[in-house]
C-alpha cells in the first residue's frame, strides 16, 4: 500500500502534473537508465531487508525513488525478461521462450527505437544475450564462423553505441580463467574462484563487441561491472556535453556465475564460507559501481531529470546463496522466488522519494511507462503485454486489473492482483495460490476455488492461444 501523508500527496501530484506538463511540451524529457543485474535474488539487496550483504548504493538510489515490493521478470531466465524490457511484449510473442533460445527480431520495435526518434541518443553497455556478435570466429555459447542464423547486435535494434557481451562472462577479468583452480578452497569454473594477480591464464571464450564483427581486442582486467560502467559513463558524459539526452542500458553480469572477485572484496566478508564470500563480495563490487554513477550524475547535474529503473532479470541461481527472501523457488522456477525480483525506479524531478508500492509490475511494463511519461502514442499495430506503470508511481492506482501472463518451457502462471494460477507440468495439473495472505506459495487452494480456478484457466488460456498466434509486427521504422 501506498501511506503518503495529506499534504505530501498534494505536493507530489502538482509535481507530477508539473512533470507531465514539461514532457508533453518537449521541454525536459528525461534521461532514462535501465539498469539490470544478473540473478540478484529478491532478498539479495538490503533494501529488501538482506543485512549480510553489503548494498548500500542500491539501498540509498531505492530510497531515493520507490521500491517495487512486487515486481516480477517476465521469465524466470535471462535472455526472454531483456526482450520484454525492450519491447513491452512477452517473449514468447518474438519466439525467445528460454536463455540462448531465438534473438530479438528486426521486426520487433524496441524502446530504443522509439526513444531515438525523439531525439534520444541510446546505447547499450553490459550483457545482451538477444543474439550473436559474430560470424567469423567462436564466441560465447552461440557466435560461430559460418553461423548467421542468431545474428542480432543492439544497433539493429535503435543503439546508436554498444559495448555488450553474447552472454556471462566472469565478474573479475572477465576475458580470461586460470589455468588451475584451487579446488581445496572451494574455486570452480562454474561456480567462481578469487582473481589471479599473474599472466598464467586462458580466455574465457566470451569476448565484449562494438560491431557487428568488431571485437574489443586486447585484455581487460579488474572489475567487470567497472568496465562496463567506464564505456557507459562516457557514453553519458559525451551526452552531457553535446547537450543530448539519453537512454542507457546498463546490463551487468553480477551475480550471475562465475562469481569472482579480489582479495579487497574477500576482506568485506571475513567470517564468511568462500562460496559466501566469493557470491556476497561480487555484489558488493557491483554496488560500488552503482554508487559510482550515481555520483556522476550528480557531478554533471543531471541525477534530477535521470530516470533510474533498476531490475534483475530473474530469481538468484539455485547453486548460489542467493536469497529469493520468504517467496518459493529460484532461477527457472513460475513460483515466486523465480520471478519476483528486487526493483525500484529513482527520478527526484518526477517522483516522489520514500515509497513503496505493492502493485503487482513487470518488466513487460517498462516501454508502455515510458511512453506515458514522454505522452507517446503506442506505435500502430504494436500489440504490449505491459501497462503504464505511471499511474501506479503517482499513487493514483493501486490495484492491477490486467493479470501478468507467464511462459517458460513446461511451465505457466497467471498473475492477478491476489492470485496465481500456476502449472509446473505443461498444463496438466494446476495450483492455485492467494499471493496477498499466502505471498510464499505454501498452501493451494484450488479445490476450495473451483469457479475462480476455472475463469483464471479460461483467461490463460486464451492468452497462451493469443502469444502463440502472435506473429512479428513489422512497423515502418523511422
Amino acid at each position: 500500500m501506498i501511506n503518503i501523508a495529506k499534504t505530501s500527496r498534494i505536493a507530489f501530484l502538482i509535481g507530477i502534473i508539473f512533470s507531465l506538463i514539461s514532457c508533453q511540451s518537449g521541454i525536459d524529457s528525461p534521461n532514462f537508465i535501465f539498469l539490470m543485474v544478473d540473478d540478484l535474488g529478491w532478498g539479495d539487496p538490503g533494501f529488501n531487508g538482506n543485512t549480510d550483504i553489503q548494498t548500500p548504493n542500491m539501498d540509498q538510489l531505492a530510497s531515493s525513488g520507490i521500491i517495487f515490493n512486487r515486481f516480477y521478470s517476465a521469465s524466470p531466465v535471462c535472455s526472454p525478461t531483456r526482450a520484454s524490457c525492450l519491447t513491452g511484449r512477452n517473449p514468447y510473442r518474438m519466439g525467445i521462450p528460454n536463455a540462448n533460445s531465438g534473438f530479438l527480431p528486426k521486426s520487433e520495435t524496441t524502446i530504443a527505437e522509439l526513444l531515438k526518434n525523439e531525439g534520444y541518443v541510446t546505447g547499450h553497455f553490459g550483457k545482451w544475450h538477444l543474439g550473436t556478435f559474430t560470424n567469423q570466429i567462436k564466441d560465447a555459447n552461440r557466435g560461430k564462423p559460418g553461423d548467421s542464423s542468431h545474428l542480432s547486435v543492439p544497433s539493429d535494434h535503435g543503439f546508436d553505441t554498444f559495448f555488450s557481451t553474447e552472454s556471462k562472462v566472469p565478474t573479475w577479468n572477465p576475458m580470461e580463467k586460470p589455468l588451475e583452480f584451487d579446488e581445496e578452497a572451494g574455486e570452480s569454473l562454474r561456480y567462481g574462484w578469487m582473481a589471479r594477480n599473474t599472466d598464467v591464464s586462458e580466455l574465457y571464450g566470451t569476448r565484449y563487441w562494438t560491431g557487428r564483427n568488431e571485437e574489443v581486442k586486447g585484455q581487460l582486467d579488474g572489475n567487470d561491472t567497472e568496465i562496463i560502467m567506464d564505456q557507459a559513463m562516457e557514453f553519458i558524459s559525451q551526452s552531457t556535453r553535446n547537450k543530448e539526452t539519453f537512454f542507457a542500458a546498463i546490463w551487468t553480469h553480477t551475480p550471475h556465475l562465475p562469481v569472482v572477485i579480489d582479495e579487497e572484496y574477500a576482506l568485506k566478508y571475513p567470517n564468511e564460507d568462500f562460496a559466501n564470500q566469493l557470491y556476497y563480495g561480487s555484489i558488493t563490487a557491483l554496488d560500488d559501481q552503482i554508487g559510482r554513477l550515481w555520483n556522476q550524475l550528480d557531478s554533471l547535474n543531471i541525477k534530477d531529470n535521470t530516470c533510474i529503473f533498476f531490475c534483475s532479470d530473474n530469481g538468484p541461481e539455485v547453486r548460489t546463496p542467493g536469497s529469493a527472501g520468504p517467496f518459493r523457488g529460484k532461477k527457472r522456477d513460475l513460483y515466486e522466488g523465480g520471478i519476483r525480483v528486487p526493483a525500484f525506479c529513482v527520478w527526484p524531478k518526477g517522483i516522489q522519494a520514500g515509497l513503496e508500492i505493492d502493485f503487482p509490475s513487470v518488466t513487460s511494463d517498462y516501454l508502455p511507462t515510458v511512453l506515458e511519461i514522454l505522452n507517446l502514442q503506442n506505435p500502430e499495430n504494436i500489440i504490449l503485454d505491459g501497462i503504464s506503470l505511471f499511474p501506479a508511481i503517482q499513487g493514483t492506482v493501486n490495484e492491477r486489473t490486467s493479470p501478468i501472463g507467464f511462459r517458460y518451457p513446461g511451465k505457466m502462471s497467471w498473475v492477478t492482483q491476489t492470485h496465481k494460477l500456476i502449472s509446473t507440468d505443461n498444463g496438466e495439473t494446476f495450483e492455485l495460490y492467494n499471493l496477498q495472505s499466502d505471498p510464499g506459495e505454501q498452501t493451494n487452494i484450488i479445490i476450495e476455488n473451483p469457479e475462480l480456478t476455472d475463469s483464471l484457466q479460461h483467461s490463460l488460456q486464451n492468452w497462451l492461444n493469443d502469444i502463440s498466434n502472435s506473429t512479428y509486427h513489422n512497423i515502418s521504422k523511422k
